[in-house]
């Protein structure tokens, strides 16, 4: 059924735990468990946005996308930088319940923004939708919403039990959080490297 494919496709491109999983990781671990959700669901958002252009076939914003990405992939290495940077230097939060400093609204906003500054994910999307047998000029409205609805599902699942998981073992995990800050603020940096150098 094609809206299982797209849902198992949706959450495994979601779960390699790269920038986005560890900002899910230890947003989740300082701020609980809705902190992490909403940190993946920005992902999410720009993944489908993506998956979109891709099932939808939007060659003027796919061209325009790909002639800008070299000014995106700058924007995104440093926003990355600037993440990292941010994560090392935070200081663990006393009850990880507690939002304070950022909102739920400008955590979704951050990974949002940093998803969708890598416009490359549209030919994936496209590599993967014609790994799965479907061709542009066999498609139709209902297979394009199945599509995006698939992967959509299958990412937000994926940012769910991550977060749900993490939050789940935080009480062993806690006590650790600033040496795992400092961890994922160098991952982070260092992920913003090796883009800058891509």
């Amino acid at each position: 059924m094609l809206i299982i494919k797209c849902f198992i496709l949706g959450f495994s491109v979601s779960a390699p735990v790269g920038a986005i999983g560890l900002l899910c990781i230890q947003r989740t671990l300082s701020r609980g468990k809705l902190a992490g959700f909403f940190t993946g669901l920005g992902a999410a958002t720009a993944n489908v946005i993506y998956a979109s252009i891709a099932a939808l076939g939007f060659s003027v914003v796919s061209t325009f996308l790909f002639e800008q990405q070299l000014y995106l992939k700058v924007f995104g290495a440093i926003f990355l930088f600037y993440l990292g940077i941010k994560t090392f230097m935070k200081k663990p939060a006393n009850e990880a319940a507690k939002l304070e400093g950022q909102s739920l609204i400008g955590m979704y906003l951050s990974t949002f923004f940093l998803m969708i500054t890598n416009p490359v994910t549209i030919l994936n999307f496209v590599a993967m939708f014609a790994g799965l047998g479907i061709e542009q000029s066999s498609k139709s409205g209902v297979t394009d919403f199945t599509l995006i609805t698939g992967v959509f599902l299958g990412a937000i699942t994926w940012w769910f039990f991550l977060s749900y998981f993490v939050s789940k073992f935080r009480n062993k995990i806690t006590p650790r959080l600033a040496i795992v800050n400092k961890i994922s603020g160098v991952l982070i940096i260092l992920l913003g490297l090796l883009a800058f150098l891509k």
